[in-house]
């Protein structure tokens, strides 16, 4: 009976369903936006000025510290890169411990404390808590810098740097920087080797005594903790951090352009240009306008289910994605649409992204479109509330702005409230590409000649890698004597002669280098025979070799990570190429065409500009001194690992080659490739010595 009656109703069930017409076109209503229980804040303030936040969350023995600095420093001007280093300086040791003790201590209960310049973060267990707010009171109060560990930091800065000059990503977001906030302004502040030179130990320790202090400090507790425990904790540790008058700063109030501007970077041998349509707005942290402006903000360009992803990638394939941010700041926020494109579409890319711009500022967004990025937004907050760090943040933030104390409860019932009136009044107040700077680091003659059309007044503005503006000269005439056969004459001179040069039977040459950001020392061994065509490059680290290519005069292989590969038809004319010790000497018979194409500077000196274009049809460009006749650059593309990724070596200290009459060679190669910079200086050279045959084996 029990089974009957089951059937029936299943087909009562089904039977109605069908009777009900459901119409597929109709997009769901939204349910209402669910209740987000962040939990309230306890809070209390410590005689010293300290502001702490609880938000207590037992559901794992878990507890987070954040404390947080509201400062406005001073600017950095000539020293900057002072504040980057604080990350470093605050957990190198105190005045109780030394970097070694209390890194050990750190790791011992398995917590993770990191600092920066105006914030000191720290979680562990709750069992080992106490110790964490022991050691974090310790770098508060008692951060003890040294010298030593300074200069370390310095020596790291400078490479990265040095890393970072042909790094586009890098050259579009120091420009960015300078034209948005200019350099009155904390945010357009860059970073160079010379500001880095001029830091001192004590720049470093005034920064730190004067903002580290408990009276403009906010600490949230947040995890298995509750008001009176951490009452009691923060006061044991932190009640005798020292009050003090803490300067604020005044800076400038920068404003977007009056019409659009193009700011260009060039980026030698780049074959793909990063763009930046960028501006500062006015927008602070919990204003009305901050969540309709990230939901305006998300149908532009927020991810991939943005408008300039879903054109730029998905309608025209010129990237591999393109996106946008809508930033908030207390002192200055920032618009910024990004695409990282081929030379050839670089025009294009910038014109599709102001096109978008223009029609979200212009129409409304479709209601279906609006609901999916309202989904995921909501999706995406839920998840980030999983973070006890984001809830700490959110704690701060209501105090340290102003914002009502139930913004984050409310946060999704107010975002599910955006409507497309909304959006539409919010791209026309802060989506504005006629006010823009647009910033794009490509290659010079390729793509800069094509942007002239995007700024008001039809010229461009040059900057260098760290923003500082350059004015282009004209390309200096060529001499008429001057001609490829003149230029490549008077470099085979220069090193030594055509018959010095033609006297090299062999050649074997040990090198080596460091990858600029630091890593092992890297041994770099070529061994060239002349007379039958044999050539052998060996890469060695920690003594073991981790890359090879071996060519006999009429075949070989290449071996890297254990891995052996015969060479193809191709890899076999490039090392019958790399085994022609005097290639240069035999420019007219070696099948690369050349083509005189200007003078430019490298450095502060003029060369020669050629292009060379071989059997394959690959192309590299090299650069000769104009007054020594040097090969003084080389500019060329590599492919790797589908990538093709352009490379920029330099050659120096021409020196000449013991016991090879007068034949001279450059001692020291910088190359520079993918965001990295490797410099090699030739240690030894052995010339004309006999070669067994196993070394081609």
């Amino acid at each position: 009976m029990k089974k009957i009656t089951l059937s029936i109703l299943t087909i009562a069930l089904a039977l109605s369903a069908s009777a009900q017409k459901l119409d597929r076109s109709i997009r769901p209503k939204a349910g209402p936006a669910p209740e987000i229980k962040l939990g309230d804040a306890a809070t209390f303030t410590l005689p010293n000025g300290l502001k702490v936040f609880v938000v207590s969350k037992h559901k794992l023995p878990v507890v987070t510290c954040s404390i947080q600095l509201d400062i406005k420093p001073e600017l950095e001007g000539a020293t900057a890169g002072v504040r980057d280093m604080m990350s470093d300086l605050l957990t190198s040791g105190t005045k109780t411990r030394s970097m070694e003790q209390l890194n050990k201590e750190i790791d011992y209960i398995g917590a993770n404390i990191s600092a920066s310049s105006d914030n000191l973060n720290g979680t562990s267990l709750k069992k080992h808590f106490l110790k964490t707010m022991e050691l974090m009171s310790d770098i508060a109060i008692n951060s003890d810098f040294k010298q030593t560990e300074l200069d370390k930091i310095k020596k790291r800065t400078m490479s990265g740097l040095e890393a970072g000059k042909n790094e586009p990503d890098a050259m579009l977001q120091n420009v960015s920087a300078v034209v948005n906030f200019g350099t009155q302004h904390p945010y357009g502040e860059v970073t160079t080797e010379t500001t880095v030179s001029k830091i001192t130990l004590a720049d470093c320790k005034k920064y730190y005594n004067t903002y580290f202090h408990p009276n403009v400090a906010y600490m949230a507790l947040v995890g298995d903790i509750d008001e009176a425990e951490a009452k009691e904790l923060v006061t044991k540790f932190f009640g005798k951090w020292e009050k003090a008058n803490v300067p604020v700063a005044q800076y400038s109030n920068p404003a977007a352009p009056t019409s659009t501007n193009v700011a260009f970077v060039p980026r030698e041998g780049a074959v793909q240009s990063v763009i930046n349509v960028t501006y500062p707005i006015d927008l602070v942290p919990g204003t009305p306008d901050v969540i309709k402006a990230r939901v305006t903000n998300s149908i532009l360009g927020g991810g991939s289910n943005g408008r300039l992803f879903l054109n730029l990638r998905e309608k025209h394939g010129w990237t591999y994605g393109s996106y946008s941010s809508v930033v908030q700041d207390e002192l200055k926020g920032h618009f910024t649409a990004y695409a990282k494109c081929r030379n050839v579409v670089s025009d294009s890319s910038v014109g599709e992204i102001i096109a978008e711009m223009k029609k979200l500022s212009s129409e409304k967004v479709p209601q279906d479109e609006l609901q999916n990025h309202l989904n995921n937004m909501a999706g995406t907050f839920a998840m980030s509330l999983e973070n006890p760090q984001t809830i700490a943040q959110y704690a701060i933030n209501i105090e340290r702005y102003h914002m009502p104390k139930d913004y984050y409860k409310n946060y999704l019932k107010n975002l599910n409230a955006v409507t497309t009136d909304d959006v539409l009044t919010i791209a026309k107040k802060y989506i504005d590409p006629a006010h823009a700077n647009i910033v794009v680091v490509g290659s010079k003659g390729d793509v800069d000649k094509t942007l002239t059309r995007f700024d008001a007044d039809g010229k461009l503005d040059y900057y260098d890698n760290y923003g500082h503006i350059i004015i282009p000269g004209e390309a200096k005439s060529i001499p008429a004597n001057i001609t490829v056969d003149a230029v490549m004459k008077k470099y085979i001179a220069a090193i030594g002669g055509e018959k010095a040069v033609k006297g090299i039977k062999s050649i074997k040459t040990i090198s080596k280098s460091k990858i600029a950001n630091g890593g092992q020392e890297i041994t770099l061994t070529i061994t060239e025979e002349k007379a039958n065509g044999k050539f052998k490059s060996q890469v060695e680290m920690s003594g073991m070799t981790v890359q090879k290519q071996v060519f006999d005069g009429t075949k070989g292989y290449q071996e890297a990570r254990g891995q052996k590969q015969d060479m193809d038809a191709d890899d076999i004319a490039s090392a019958k190429n790399e085994a022609d010790i005097v290639a240069n000497a035999n420019y007219e018979k070696d099948g690369v065409k050349r083509t005189l194409k200007g003078m430019d500077k490298v450095g502060d000196a003029d060369a020669y500009v050629i292009e060379c274009v071989d059997a394959k049809g690959k192309k590299s460009t090299e650069y000769y001194d104009a007054k020594t006749g040097l090969l003084v650059k080389n500019l060329h593309v590599e492919e790797a690992q589908g990538q093709t990724i352009p490379v920029t070596e330099e050659y120096s200290d021409y020196k000449e080659v013991p016991g090879a009459n007068g034949f001279k060679k450059a001692y020291t190669i910088k190359q520079t490739f993918a965001g990295q910079s490797m410099t090699a200086n030739i240690e030894s050279i052995e010339v004309n010595k006999p070669i067994p045959d196993s070394e081609f084996n």
